[in-house]
Parts: structure tokens; C-alpha cells; sequence
């Protein structure tokens, strides 16, 4: 692997680790508006990538097929939410301001099961970020190394507000602040890794790249529609979701626009 795309696959968790880091300078729990704004914004920036940086490239690839080039991404987006929908309902996982557990009943404690969580949320993005590099190498992918690092520079935006909704409430439940901080920084790791293992088997997945590209954005939209969209919208405030979604889903746009 060449170093820009090392670099661009720690991109995603250095974006973590910035919002992981709001809790050396935010004395107080984060406030409901603000966490709504960042849920919205996170969620937009994940519908863009879905579609200008995954299932557009993905119909691209298979222009010559007519009409017949949308096949591969329907099936491979109706593929990747069904996996994260397995995933969801097999995994013991417990989220953030819950008390009830979700997937197959365990005795795994509650900081586990917090972890499992966040690395459901944030492997389709590592995968995303993964098969966008993939396909950079690959001539016939549609896809430029900048196109791709522009998807790795969008995940890494959003995910600095995910690391701040995940490092604030450690802090706020007692934690240190450094304690939060590398809990909330943690929870990033799966996402290089995620990029790395489907870019090692790059060779082998290459003829069914847009089944991939298309597994990816399913997999990030399940994310959004299961989990972001619900808890940005639920009680007051939820106009905030709105307005950073707005700017969430632009601001990918432009990127993906501008660098591919």
C-alpha cells in the first residue's frame, strides 16, 4: 500500500480522536440541541457518501450494461443492510442513554456491550472507506485517489461529533477525562481496520466491486436510519437533526464533487 492510502485510512480515526478530545475542553455533559445538531450532521454526511461516493460509481462501473447497470447496486445496497440488520440482531450490543440490552441475550458486561455498539456503528464506514481505495487502484472503477480521500476526509468530519457523543457521557458517568477521551477514541479503531482488511482482499473482490460499493452505502444507511435519524428525532429540539443534517449532506456533496 502506498502512503497516501496508509494515511488515508487513519484518516476516519483521527477524526475520532479530535472529538474524542471535547472532553479536555467541555466542563459540562453536552447539551441535547447540540447533540441533536451533531446526530443530524453525522447522518448527512453518511447519506451523501452513500450515494455520490458509493452507488453512483457503483451504477458508473456498469454503464455499458444499459438499464441493467443498476442491478448490481440494488442488490449489493439491499445486501448490506440486510448484513447490518443480522449483524444488529445477533450481536449483544447496549447503546449510549439506554438501559436495555438489544441482540441475542449475554452476560457481557454493560462497557462491553457499549463497545460492541459503536463497532457496529462504525464498521460500514471503515468498509466504505476500504472498498473506495480499492477501487482508486483499480483504472476502471470510476473512482480517482482523490475521490477516495475526499470519502475518507467526509467519514473523518462526522466522526468528530461521534467522538464527542461517546467521550462526553463516559465523562459525565465518572470516568477521567482521560479515561473518555481513550474510550471514545477506541471506539474508531474498527473502522482502519475494517479499511485495511477489505483492501487486502482487493484482488479477489475486484470483479464484484459494485456489489461492494453498493454493500457499503447499505451498510452506512442502515446506520443512519436505525440509529442516528431515531435518536436525533426523538423528544424536543429536533429541528437541530434537521439543519445539520442539511449541512452534513452538502458538505460531502461538495467534497466528493470538488476532489473526484
Amino acid at each position: 500500500m502506498t502512503i497516501t492510502i496508509i494515511i488515508g485510512l487513519m484518516i476516519p480515526l483521527l477524526g475520532t480522536m479530535v472529538g474524542s478530545a471535547f472532553v479536555f475542553f467541555m466542563k459540562d455533559e453536552m447539551s441535547d440541541r447540540l447533540q441533536k445538531l451533531l446526530l443530524g450532521f453525522a447522518s448527512g454526511v453518511m447519506v451523501a457518501a452513500s450515494v455520490w461516493s458509493l452507488l453512483i460509481p457503483a451504477m458508473d462501473m456498469e454503464a455499458g450494461c444499459g438499464k441493467w447497470s443498476v442491478v448490481p447496486a440494488a442488490v449489493g445496497f439491499l445486501m448490506g443492510i440486510g448484513f447490518l440488520l443480522l449483524v444488529d440482531e445477533l450481536t449483544p450490543h447496549q447503546h449510549l442513554g439506554t438501559d436495555k440490552p438489544e441482540g441475542i441475550k449475554s452476560h457481557l458486561s454493560k462497557t462491553i456491550m457499549l463497545a460492541l455498539a459503536v463497532t457496529i456503528h462504525n464498521l460500514p464506514e471503515g468498509m466504505a472507506v476500504g472498498v473506495v481505495f480499492a477501487g482508486a487502484e483499480n483504472s476502471s472503477a470510476h473512482i480517482s485517489l482523490a475521490g477516495a480521500v475526499s470519502v475518507a476526509i467526509g467519514i473523518a468530519i462526522q466522526n468528530i461529533p461521534e467522538g464527542a457523543i461517546i467521550s462526553m457521557p463516559m465523562r459525565a458517568a465518572g470516568n477521567s477525562r482521560w479515561k473518555s477521551f481513550m474510550l471514545g477514541s477506541l471506539s474508531g479503531v474498527v473502522e482502519p481496520v475494517g479499511a485495511v482488511a477489505v483492501l487486502l482482499l482487493a484482488s479477489l473482490i475486484m470483479p464484484a466491486l459494485p456489489y461492494m460499493l453498493a454493500f457499503a452505502a447499505g451498510a452506512m444507511v442502515y446506520v443512519v436510519v436505525e440509529e442516528l435519524i431515531p435518536e436525533a428525532s426523538h423528544g424536543e429540539h429536533s429541528n437541530r437533526s434537521t439543519i445539520g443534517f442539511a449541512i452534513g449532506f452538502v458538505l460531502m456533496m461538495v467534497l466528493d464533487v470538488v476532489m473526484g
